[in-house]
């Protein structure tokens, strides 16, 4: 499951061609690891990106991303991802730490 979140996003930060090409490799060779997306804040300008963006992508792929734009979805959002584990920053309890902060604890090998 993947949460998007374009909120800080410019016109000069959005690269249509990455966008198709990440998708159109997920689709080829990951065709069963996107569970569900889900875009928060798109700003206007992304939707005519987005359209050439979708004209790109299989309908199995579609059919999985989500573009959240009322309190009626973000409902839906909250309900599938779940109040414990959604960041506080969408409606849910969890806090939410950037990426490069996680650290991972790694089982000590006996050898």
């Amino acid at each position: 499951m993947i949460i998007l979140d374009l909120q800080q996003i410019g016109y000069k930060n959005v690269d249509a061609r990455g966008f198709i090409t990440g998708f159109q490799f997920l689709q080829a060779y990951y065709p069963e690891r996107l569970h569900k997306l889900y875009i928060l804040n798109m700003p206007r300008f992304f939707a005519s990106v987005w359209r050439i963006v979708s004209r790109c992508l299989e309908k199995a792929t579609l059919e999985k991303i989500m573009i959240v734009t009322n309190d009626k979805e973000m409902e839906v959002l909250v309900r599938e991802v779940g109040e414990e584990t959604l960041p506080e920053e969408y409606g849910g309890r969890a806090e939410l730490v950037a990426i490069q902060d996680v650290t991972l604890a790694f089982p000590r090998l006996e050898g």
